[in-house]
């Protein structure tokens, strides 16, 4: 089985399994259509964090494919010159932004590792799409209009997606790319040579700094240099099941894990989905981002204690700020056990999501969750060689120190920016994945992938169900309820609690997969256009 966010990727990624391919397999063949169909979420240009279970081995594995910031780059890389953060929306566009992408070389690695079918048979397919072209969705169409005027600032982008008039290309209207399919006849050919090592690579690096907005410092070392990582998972135990993430320079994996093991100190299945349960997910997850803000950033660049943010001991310390009939308004962050010697200050910037979620099973066993993105949607703005470059820099501090004290996350030459991408597996007693699951949405991805944990794990809804359920979550400021489902409802009693409350859209991506006695059954996000296939 597979799921991912359009139907042209899922089928792909299907061909690819029908003809006895692999896990991985499948996912190479639905990333590079994905790159197509919804270039404004994800695509080479971009990075992902991937978990893959290697049945056989009975092995699991993270795949960091992270972007870096260049080697040039310093720390006051989003400091105007009087010494204050650049604002948000103006650092976003043009090259300043573009670190270098890892998707690619992750895919490539992980083909090279898991792979049966041959690479490029995996990506012809998505590069005849391209040159014949593929009907614009409604959902990009109406992505291309909200980013017009950021399409519009750079002429490869704003020809591709733009009419000779300025207007928006509408739904249904054909979207042929020659570029790309170019691009990926080459990549078919040569591997990721071309784009780290060759032309697409020059051309990336001329664009980049030659940007008419913000030019950035990425040169053609960054990217020969650039390389996919193999990391250990951060895993859990949680009631009965055993959770593993992605750990740093993801903070999603570990913000995850301590949400679940704050609410194992509650009843959780007695609660249910009442105003109590979402109470107790609401309080949780103040603690875990104060944490998160402070101590989660790249572990090789900086000491993460992630045994003591994950120790029994004080996470139960911590559980106990928790109460159901009141609201703590701002968690601070804890004192963990191995915690590094040297004060940090906060960073505690939202950012804006641009992402797609994949997760396989393949006839073996084998399964992975791949979290996919080039960030903000379109990414900087800047495309060269058929697809979009991402913005992933801003994921970034702006601010590099605090009151004298250094954000972990701040900027520093070849490091990988913190994430909130949360693949995820859920391992049962016998040690076998049961649950795959992740989700798009920037930092609010954490909130979206705990809740369905909690709703598949302790209130015993199916996959369906949970991907779809109304979403309830804070970032350790104001209760977030999604706006037009059951979880808006909520809203009184949560003020009645002290919550401040937002009732807004939230525009989840989640995908799921549930494995139980040899049967696989999915959970589509019906906020976007995905779809499962399996046999």
């Amino acid at each position: 089985m597979i799921v991912t966010a359009n139907p042209l990727a899922t089928d792909a990624g299907a061909a690819a399994l029908a003809r006895g391919g692999s896990a991985v397999d499948a996912m190479v063949a639905a990333q590079f259509v994905l790159n197509l169909v919804e270039p404004q979420s994800s695509g080479i240009g971009g990075g992902a964090f991937m978990l893959h279970w290697d049945a056989k081995a009975r092995q699991l594995t993270t795949f960091d494919g992270r972007e870096t910031a260049p080697l040039a780059a310093s720390p006051d890389l989003f400091l105007q010159p009087d010494g204050a953060a650049m604002p948000f929306d103006a650092a976003v566009v043009g090259g300043r932004s573009v670190g270098t992408p890892g998707t690619l070389a992750l895919m490539e690695l992980a083909h090279r590792l898991h792979g049966r079918l041959p690479w490029a048979d995996l990506i012809i397919p998505a590069a005849g799409l391209a040159e014949k072209g593929i009907e614009i969705s409604p959902r990009l169409a109406v992505a291309i209009a909200d980013s017009a005027a950021k399409i519009s600032a750079y002429p490869a982008t704003r020809a591709y997606f733009l009419g000779a008039d300025g207007a928006p290309r509408e739904a249904g209207s054909l979207l042929r790319n020659q570029e790309f399919g170019a691009t990926l006849r080459q990549i078919a050919a040569e591997g990721s040579a071309p784009l780290y090592r060759g032309r697409i690579g020059d051309a990336l690096v001329e664009t980049v700094r030659n940007a008419p907005v913000n030019p950035g410092m990425l040169r053609r070392e960054d990217l020969a240099g650039y390389r996919a990582v193999l990391r250990d998972p951060v895993c859990r135990p949680y009631r009965a099941v055993e959770v593993c993430g992605m750990g740093p320079p993801s903070a999603g994996g570990v913000a995850v894990l301590q949400i679940l093991g704050l609410l194992e100190h509650f009843d959780m299945a007695g609660l249910g989905p009442s105003v109590d349960g979402m109470q107790a997910l609401i309080e949780a997850s103040k603690l875990a981002f104060a944490d998160r803000n402070l101590y989660l950033a790249d572990s090789d660049f900086v000491r993460v204690p992630l045994q003591g943010l994950l120790d029994p001991g004080y996470l139960t310390v911590r559980a106990q700020q928790i109460r159901l009939d009141a609201s703590m308004d701002k968690a601070a962050a804890g004192n963990p056990p191995w915690r590094s010697i040297q004060p940090l200050a906060p960073d505690e910037a939202e950012k804006l999501p641009g992402t797609s979620q994949i997760v396989v099973v393949d006839a073996d066993g084998n399964a992975l969750s791949m979290t996919t993105t080039i960030e903000s949607n379109f990414g900087s703005g800047l495309m060269v060689a058929g697809f979009l470059l991402n913005n992933e820099l801003t994921d970034f501090s702006f601010t590099p120190q605090e009151n004298g004290r250094p954000v972990a996350n701040r900027v520093e030459g070849g490091k990988r920016p913190r994430s909130s991408m949360a693949p995820t597996m859920v391992f049962n007693k016998a040690g076998q994945p049961s649950l795959i699951l992740g989700s798009p949405g920037g930092s609010q991805i954490i909130g979206y992938v705990a809740q369905a944990l909690v709703g598949m794990l302790d209130w015993s809804i199916s996959p369906q169900q949970a991907v779809a359920a109304g979403h309830v979550l804070s970032r350790n400021g104001p209760a977030e309820l999604e706006a037009h489902t059951d979880a808006a409802a909520l809203e009184a009693s949560l003020t009645a609690r002290g919550q401040k409350v937002q009732v807004k859209a939230l525009n989840s991506g989640l995908h799921a997969i549930a494995i139980s006695g040899g049967r696989l059954t999915s959970g589509v996000d019906p906020r976007r256009e995905g779809t499962a296939m399996g046999e």
